[in-house]
This record gives structure tokens, C-alpha cells and sequence, in this order.
């Protein structure tokens, strides 16, 4: 289980402000990345919600849910995201990494430190470390993981109403069977990602059917 160590190295017991940094969907087909920053103090450790903070994939749907409506009335949390266009103007990591800043950007504070999940970082006004797994690491981490994933498939699902048929609801955007056939009957949409290599090859098949026809 994730625990508050690392937030102790960054200083965060003598009152500095240490956030977790996290994003969610950058495997799917379609949708924007999202991202979310989450200042988690030594106090609202004694949240008893807070004692099931974990990586949100090994949570339950549920679990994620209460988590996420704990998080948001505790604690200091900033979201941010990157658009379909500027994913596939960017690419996926530089879009993820923008989503990050803008989640620290909405903030109502400077942090004193970040721990950021992955390989990578962003350029943020604050020392910050990168930790591969942190979600499973750290609790600020596990929590931004949460509040981005909770966060992302509620959106999917108001995408899969304004864009209905590719089943978004079940699959947020994911290559599943179910995904690949809608898109297979009804195309691509303005919401899917035209620089994923499966969309790619979509709209080639679509195309090329188009001139032999």
C-alpha cells in the first residue's frame, strides 16, 4: 500500500505543501488525457476514507467513487487536461505532461514539491521527482490517480451522449471489440485520437474502400 514517506522526504510534516501528480488515458482511442494534482497534509491522513488510498486500478468502481468525493471535499486539488487536437499535435506524452502543468496551474497555491507518477515530468514551478509506480507508492500520487480516473470516465460518459454508439459509458475510450466494431460501422469521430496507429489504419481502410468502390 501507498504510504506518506515520500512526502516526508519533500518536507510535508513541516507544513510545505507536497501535491502528487497523475493522469489518466493514455491508452485510449478516443478522449482527452486528464490529469489531477492533490495536496494531501498530515491531517487528512486521519481520514478514515483515506486508509483505502491505493493505485485507482487495483480499486473498485465504487471504492474510486468515495475516494474521489473524499478527496475533493478534504483536500487541495487541481485538474487539468489535454484536448484530442493536441494530442495528436504533441503526442501522447507531451499531451499527458501539459495536462500535468495544467493540473498544477489550477491549483489555488504554489506547491513546495511534487511527486510526479511515471518516467517523466513536467516542467513545474516547484522541485518535483518522477517515481515509476508512484500511485502504488505514495498517497498524493494514489490520490491524483484517483481523482484523474474518476474524473476521465465521467467525462467519457458525456461524451458517449453527446457521440453516441461507440459505447464509451463501458469502455472510456479503450480498444475493446465492442469500440473497434462501432468504429468500424460508423467511422471515426471528432473525439478519436487520428495519430493512434489503429485510427490511423481505420481511416486508410475507410479511405482506400472509398476510391475502389
Amino acid at each position: 500500500m501507498p504510504d506518506y514517506s515520500f512526502e516526508t522526504e519533500f518536507g510535508a510534516r513541516d507544513n510545505r505543501q507536497i501535491v502528487g501528480l497523475d493522469e489518466a488515458g493514455r491508452g485510449p482511442w478516443a478522449g482527452p488525457v486528464v490529469a489531477a494534482a492533490v495536496c494531501i497534509t498530515p491531517a487528512d491522513l486521519t481520514e478514515p476514507t483515506f486508509q483505502h488510498l491505493n493505485d485507482s486500478k487495483k480499486l473498485t468502481a465504487q471504492r474510486r467513487a468515495s475516494l474521489c468525493t473524499a478527496i475533493q471535499e478534504r483536500c487541495h486539488f487541481g485538474i487539468g487536461q489535454a484536448s484530442v487536437s493536441e494530442i495528436d499535435q504533441f503526442n501522447i506524452l507531451q499531451a499527458s505532461l501539459l495536462a500535468m502543468q495544467r493540473a498544477v496551474a489550477a491549483l489555488d497555491f504554489v506547491p513546495d514539491g511534487a511527486i510526479v507518477d511515471g518516467l517523466h515530468a513536467p516542467e513545474l514551478p516547484c522541485p518535483h521527482r518522477a517515481m515509476a509506480r508512484g500511485d502504488s507508492l505514495s498517497v498524493s500520487v494514489a490520490a491524483a490517480s484517483i481523482l484523474a480516473k474518476v474524473t476521465r470516465d465521467r467525462l467519457m460518459e458525456q461524451l458517449d451522449q453527446d457521440c453516441p454508439g461507440y459505447h464509451w459509458n463501458r469502455n472510456r475510450g479503450y480498444g475493446t471489440a465492442d469500440h473497434r466494431k462501432a468504429l468500424e460501422q460508423l467511422g471515426p469521430s471528432r473525439y478519436h485520437r487520428r495519430s493512434f496507429r489503429p485510427i490511423q489504419e481505420l481511416v486508410s481502410r475507410l479511405e482506400n474502400k472509398t476510391v475502389t468502390s
